[in-house]
């Protein structure tokens, strides 16, 4: 008996211990994606999203399609044929192991863009008083969970913290809001898990406000700045060019932006898609600004937007519009080398408040009280699709932040922010742990 009571002792004592020092497995062969400057990269190769939308059903049916594996092998095969690298999914199930849907997808050579809010559980853009309400302990624990979902599939490639919350000029007021989880979500990957995972927000392309938007995402204390600046854009629209579209001012607007630009939405289908702006978005006028962007989207919504028809027997049949992406994919190569990337950048200032820019203050709330616990000790088992929501749910944010403050306090690699190397932060803990170990086995020969 005094055995078993010594293992018990000694697994009580080192179990919880070690949970916090060691890394995680990262799972998949794909090579985790990391920023450089303005662009993203796979190791040394520059990194260039072409990829498609991805929520069979829309956004009203809000099912996980990477549940969905028989659906998901069969659009593998057609993502494989289109030659794309990325698809963004809006909505997933955080309750849900995704181990088998990740897998397909890692060996496909296919990265996830993932929006981190789900219908029930986001910012309520209706007034400032929904939003404050809104940005509550219970919103922010699911969004957490959902990092802990997919934080070590190394197909991972970003995180959404929001998507077209700001929709015109009169709702501005949400970017503080935004920003805030935005620099929640990145405290959180820092404090609890193994690498820096990139996290930005997805803009509607609102043209009275859309550049103080990206201004005001990159602006201020580098804990709160976005890791990228996305916008679904729509400007496009063939017959047209480079200049026509006015993509090529787009370009001019943002040289000197700092992190990676892209567009998290486009194709617009006023006309026939004939997808000439493929060869625009993958070439050297737009490479040195622009990391790619995302085609809306796979299948065929009320919307009229889509590649592929889907019948009530779950068959599925390209259209027009997919060969046509298809095959201006095809022949548009990347650039080759790093496509004119800026290594260094300044971090933006932050606009001024006017009439299309109703944002008067940088000041962000502060992280919910109850919400800095799961910084240390995790956010548990995520809810799911089939939760309550959390609008009106939980406690809100009690008060502003200092510039700076709510920022991590590790790094992605396990140290403490602001300290050395990761393997001195690993080493000391393990060299204590060590000599409480002798201590405690000392003490429980004691016993017999």
């Amino acid at each position: 008996m005094k055995f078993f009571a010594t293992l018990s002792l000694l697994g009580a004592f080192f179990v919880p211990a070690f949970a916090n020092v060691l890394p995680r497995q990262s799972k998949g062969k794909l090579t985790p994606i990391e920023v450089r400057g303005n662009a993203f990269f796979a190791g040394n190769e520059r990194f260039y999203v072409r990829g498609v939308a991805y929520q069979p059903g829309g956004a009203a049916d809000a099912k996980d399609p990477l549940l969905d594996i028989e659906g998901l092998k069969r659009d593998i095969a057609n993502f494989k044929k289109l030659g794309i690298n990325t698809i963004r999914v809006y909505t997933i199930d955080n309750s849900q192991n995704h181990d088998e849907g990740m897998k397909m997808l890692d060996d496909a050579g296919i990265y996830l863009a993932l929006d981190a809010n789900t219908p029930k559980y986001s910012l309520n853009r209706e007034s400032l008083e929904t939003l404050h309400r809104s940005y509550n302990d219970v919103y922010l624990q699911n969004v957490f969970a959902t990092i802990d979902a997919f934080a070590d599939y190394n197909n991972l490639l970003l995180f959404f913290s929001g998507n077209e919350v700001i929709n015109a000029k009169n709702n501005t007021v949400a970017a503080t809001y935004i920003k805030a989880v935005t620099r929640d979500m990145k405290t959180y990957i820092s404090n609890r898990h193994s690498r820096k995972i990139p996290v930005g927000y997805s803009a509607a392309d609102v043209a009275e406000n859309i550049h103080q938007q990206a201004l005001f995402f990159d602006c201020g204390d580098d804990s709160e700045r976005a890791d990228f600046f996305a916008f679904n854009d729509y400007s496009w629209c063939d017959p047209s060019d480079f200049q026509k579209s006015g993509w090529d001012k787009k370009v001019q607007l943002y040289k000197d932006y700092p992190v990676p630009l892209f567009l998290s939405e486009f194709g617009c289908i006023t006309n026939t898609r004939e997808w000439n702006e493929i060869a625009a978005l993958y070439s050297t006028k737009m490479t040195p600004v622009y990391s790619g962007g995302l085609v809306y989207e796979y299948t065929v919504e009320p919307n009229g937007f889509g590649l592929v028809e889907v019948d009530g027997s779950g068959n599925i049949k390209p259209n027009a519009d997919f060969d046509r992406l298809m095959k201006a994919y095809a022949k548009t190569a990347n650039p080759k080398g790093d496509g004119g990337y800026k290594q260094n950048g300044t971090p933006s200032k932050c606009p001024p408040a006017d009439d299309e820019w109703e944002v008067s203050s940088t000041v962000l709330p502060a992280i919910p009280v109850k919400a800095k616990e799961y910084m240390e000790k995790g956010a548990g088992r995520g809810v799911g699709l089939d939760g309550p929501g959390s609008h009106f749910a939980g406690e809100p944010s009690e008060s502003e932040a200092k510039p700076g403050e709510g920022g991590p306090t590790r790094v992605p690699s396990g140290q403490k922010a602001g300290n050395g190397s990761a393997g001195v932060a690993v080493e000391v803990p393990l060299r204590f742990l060590a000599m409480i170990g002798a201590s405690v086995v000392f003490g429980v020969a004691l016993m017999f």
